[in-house]
């Protein structure tokens, strides 16, 4: 059994609009429809689509804040809205524009409110507490009022109040937002290890495309509420339509050079700049080139997720 199974999930709101002076209608708006998925242990999944795809919606249903209109859902073999509760004990929850730490308290005090919450023995929250302060940097941060913390000192904050109590999994929505690029790399590096080391599951929501590159093995697209690619960010990246570039710097400078299933899209002195589809394999391209021309250096570049995913919207 997968730690996440959701099939033919769908949820359903009620929209009322006034229409007239003292009438109004209503509509029925569907967030999630059809959508299927399965997350096994351990794994690290980005979850990805534009506003109002239903990503969002999702992560509540999966967390028990919502309950699903039709379709069956199973979170840590637990009806996530029917046991809610129990499920809390098994994962955490990151919200990059909200806060779960308490604005006046010191960050040390709202760990231990949240260690009484969630029913923490005290030797394994000293454990947990010193291990996180140490890979989160948040040693001289302790004694802060949470009000005081840089936006990047609070995610890092947040981020270990949701993994004091060991959970399963960690949905993580928007956890980079605002942050520096130092702080971004930080909190990545800290996010791979907790996995490798201790086995959480990661479901990574963020428009921040180099969140996923960086983090994530698997990606699931969403679009209107379902599904439309679920695979490997590799295979994803290689899609119909998208494409690779092979940059060629010659010994001197030449016209555009010509080989078989490649099109040069630029010249510039001796470099010059070779697109190909990205399923297709590099090996024969290079080869014709290297038996046509005199090499300097040559080079090869994956498409740019950004560009793959625009893509994939709007077909």
């Amino acid at each position: 059994m997968s730690l996440i199974e959701v099939h033919n999930l769908e949820r359903i709101f009620t929209v009322r609009k006034r229409s007239g002076r003292f009438r109004r209608t209503a509509s029925e708006v569907r967030a999630v429809h059809d959508l299927s998925f399965q997350i096994d242990a351990g794994e690290m999944v980005g979850y990805i689509g534009p506003n109002g795809a239903g990503k969002s919606t999702t992560i509540k249903m999966l967390t028990g804040i919502l309950v699903p209109t039709s379709g069956h859902l199973r979170v840590a073999g637990l009806d996530p809205s029917a046991r809610r509760t129990d499920l809390a004990r098994r994962i955490g929850v990151v919200f990059g524009q909200r806060t779960t730490l308490w604005w006046d308290l010191p960050l040390r005090d709202s760990f231990e409110l949240l260690r009484k919450i969630y029913r923490v023995p005290p030797e394994r929250f000293v454990h947990n507490l010193a291990e996180y302060v140490e890979l989160l940097d948040l040693g001289d941060l302790l004694d802060t009022p949470v009000r005081q913390l840089s936006l990047g000192q609070r995610m890092r904050g947040d981020i270990a109040a949701a993994l004091l109590h060991d959970p399963e999994i960690l949905y993580l929505d928007e956890p980079t937002i605002g942050l520096d690029v130092i702080s971004k790399g930080r909190l990545r590096e800290f996010l791979r290890t907790l996995n490798r080391e201790r086995g959480t599951t990661l479901l990574l929501t963020t428009h921040d495309l180099q969140d996923i590159e960086a983090l994530c093995d698997r990606v699931i697209v969403i679009d209107h509420g379902t599904a439309v690619f679920d695979g490997p960010l590799s295979e994803l990246q290689r899609g119909d339509g998208s494409s690779r570039t092979l940059v060629v710097d010659l010994v001197d400078e030449a016209p555009a050079i010509e080989v078989a299933g490649a099109v040069t899209r630029k010249v510039e002195g001796p470099r010059q700049w070779l697109s190909f589809p990205a399923h297709v394999s590099a090996a024969p391209i290079v080869a014709a080139v290297a038996a046509s021309y005199d090499l300097a250096d040559l080079s090869i570049h994956e498409p740019d997720i950004e560009d793959v995913i625009l893509d994939l919207y709007s077909r």
